[in-house]
C-alpha cells in the first residue's frame, strides 16, 4: 500500500485566498482522519510530511506557523508525536471530540492490520515463504535501526557535552544493564543542572526548521484568535487530567478484578503505562525498555520474535510505536489467558489493551496542554532537559542497534555460525538507506524478495 502521491500533491488543488471554516465540518474532517490513518506510511518524518502537505499547503486547514507550534510542543512530550500533532490539529478545529477521533483514527488502522498480520505470523510463521520474508527483512530492519541513531544523532549531537551524553547513555546501558527509565532521568537531571551553566549547549535544535512559507490565508491562520474551547481554563484542565486518570484507574480496576495483580494483562497495561512516559525520540527510543521488559523480565516474546514485530512494524501504517501491539498479540498467543482453544482471542484483547495504555497518556496531554500551548504562541521552555535526553537516546539505540546484529549475524549465538547472507543483505540496505536514501518501503520488499529467493532456491546458504 502506497500513500498515493498524486491525492497530497499540493498542486493537484488550486489553494483559495481564504477558507470557509463552514466547509470544512465534522465529517469531512472524519473522512480525511481516516484517510490519514491508512496512508501515514514512513515514521514519524513522513507522517509529518503529508500532514504538512495536506492541511498546510493543500487544504489550508491550519497556518504553517502554528502547525510547527503545535508540532514543537509534541516534540517535548513522550509518546509519538506525529499521532499528537494529528490529535492537537483535530482538538483545535472541532473541540475535544475532533481530538479523540483525529487520534483514534491515526492509530485504530494499525492496530486491526497488525493484530492480522501478528495472527498470520504465529500461524503460518514456519511456512518456507513466510520464514523466507523475515528472513531477508531482519537483516534490513537492523540497517533501518543504525540509520535512526545516525539520524537522531546528526540533529542532537551539536557538540562535545552532547556526544559525552549520548556515549555515557550507550555504556550505562550496554555495559552496566541500567534501566531504560534511570538513563532518561540521569539525562533529564543533566539538562536540567546543566543549563544553568551553559545554556548555549542544551538549546534545543531546530529538527524542523521554521515557518518560511506562506500558503495563502488558512482556517487556523497566524492571527486567527484562539476560539474558545481552546482557551485555558484551570477548572477544564483538572476535568481533563481527572477524566483521564479515571479512565486508567478503570481499565485497570477491571484487569485486577479479572485477572488479578499477575495475570499476563495486568502486567501488561502497568508495563505499557510506564513504556508511554519513556518514548522521548521516537519509537526507535522506547524499544530498549520494551525488550528489557517484554524479553528478558515478563518473557511475553523472544528477542528474535522482537525483531520481527518491528519489522511488521515498519510495513504498516501508523506511528512506529504500535509494534507494542504486536508484542501484546504475542504474549496474549503465548500465554493464553481464555484457554488453549481461544488464542487469537487472547492475541487480539492482548493487543488492545497494550493499544489502549499506550496511547491514553498521549490524548491526556494534549487535551489538557493543548490551551495552554495556545496562551504562548512562542518558544516553549524547559527543553534542556529534552535536548539531553535525545542525545542519550542516541547511545541508547546504538546499543539497541547492536543488539539485534548479534541475534540476526549470529542466530545461536557467538557460539555458533555466522550468518555472512545476512549480513551482506544487512551491509546492502545500510548502503542503500545512506548512500541512495531509499524509502522504507522499497528496501523491505527489496530484502524480503531477496530472503525469500535464498529460502526457496538455497536454502544450504543460510
Amino acid at each position: 500500500m502506497t500513500s498515493a502521491p498524486h491525492e497530497l500533491d499540493p498542486a493537484s488543488t488550486p489553494l483559495s485566498p481564504s477558507v470557509d471554516a463552514a466547509a470544512v465540518g465534522f465529517s469531512e474532517a472524519l473522512r480525511f482522519w481516516l484517510k490519514l490513518g491508512f496512508i501515514s506510511f514512513g515514521g514519524p518524518a513522513g507522517q509529518i510530511a503529508i500532514m504538512h502537505s495536506e492541511l498546510v499547503e493543500r487544504r489550508r486547514w491550519i497556518s504553517e506557523k502554528r502547525f510547527l507550534h503545535a508540532l514543537n510542543y509534541c516534540m517535548v512530550l513522550p509518546g509519538p508525536e506525529a499521532q499528537q500533532l494529528a490529535t492537537y490539529i483535530g482538538w483545535l478545529m472541532h473541540r475535544t471530540w475532533g481530538g479523540i477521533v483525529a487520534g483514534a483514527l491515526f492509530v485504530l488502522p494499525s492496530l486491526f492490520i497488525l493484530i492480522a498480520l501478528s495472527w498470520i505470523y504465529l500461524r503460518f510463521g514456519d511456512v518456507p515463504v513466510v520464514a523466507g520474508i523475515f528472513y531477508g527483512i531482519k537483516p534490513a530492519v537492523t540497517a533501518l535501526v543504525v540509520h535512526a541513531a545516525h539520524r537522531i544523532g546528526s540533529r542532537a549531537l551539536k557538540n562535545g557535552w552532547m556526544w559525552g551524553i549520548a556515549a555515557a547513555a550507550f555504556v550505562a546501558i550496554f555495559a552496566l544493564h541500567a534501566p531504560f527509565p534511570l538513563i532518561v532521568l540521569g539525562a533529564a537531571l543533566i539538562g536540567h543542572f546543566g543549563a544553568r551553566l551553559a545554556p548555549q549547549v542544551f538549546a534545543l535544535g531546530g529538527g524542523h526548521g521554521s515557518a518560511k512559507k506562506h500558503y495563502g490565508r488558512a482556517l487556523i491562520d497566524d492571527d486567527t484568535p484562539t476560539p474558545a474551547h481552546a482557551l485555558f481554563r484551570r477548572r477544564r484542565l483538572l476535568t481533563v487530567l481527572a477524566i483521564g486518570l479515571g479512565l486508567w484507574a478503570a481499565a485497570m480496576a477491571v484487569l485486577l478484578a479479572t485477572q488479578g495483580v499477575q495475570g499476563t494483562l495486568t502486567q501488561m497495561g502497568w508495563f505499557f503505562t510506564k513504556a508511554a512516559l519513556l518514548t522521548f525520540g521516537g519509537a526507535y527510543a522506547v524499544l530498549p525498555y520494551v525488550y528489557q521488559g517484554a524479553v528478558e523480565q515478563h518473557q511475553w516474546l523472544s528477542g528474535a520474535q522482537m525483531i520481527d514485530g518491528l519489522a511488521l512494524g515498519e510495513t504498516t501504517p501508523g506511528p512506529l510505536i504500535m509494534v507494542v501491539a504486536f508484542v501484546g498479540f504475542v504474549g496474549g498467543w503465548l500465554k493464553p489467558m481464555f484457554g488453549p482453544d481461544a488464542l487469537f482471542l487472547a492475541g487480539a484483547v492482548a493487543a488492545t489493551v497494550v493499544t489502549f495504555f499506550t496511547f491514553l497518556p498521549s490524548f491526556v496531554f494534549i487535551l489538557a496542554g493543548g490551551p495552554l500551548v495556545e496562551a504562548t504562541h512562542g518558544k516553549l521552555g524547559f527543553t534542556a532537559p529534552l535536548s539531553a535526553i535525545t542525545a542519550a537516546v542516541v547511545g541508547v539505540i546504538l546499543n539497541l542497534a547492536l543488539f539485534f546484529a548479534y541475534h540476526v549475524l549470529w542466530p545461536q549465538g557467538f557460539g555458533g555460525h555466522f550468518d555472512a547472507v545476512s549480513a551482506l543483505i544487512a551491509a546492502a540496505a545500510a548502503v542503500a538507506l545512506f548512500r541512495f536514501k531509499v524509502g522504507v518501503m522499497p528496501l523491505l520488499g527489496a530484502c524480503a524478495m531477496v530472503g525469500l529467493g535464498v529460502t526457496l532456491l538455497a536454502p544450504g546458504l543460510r
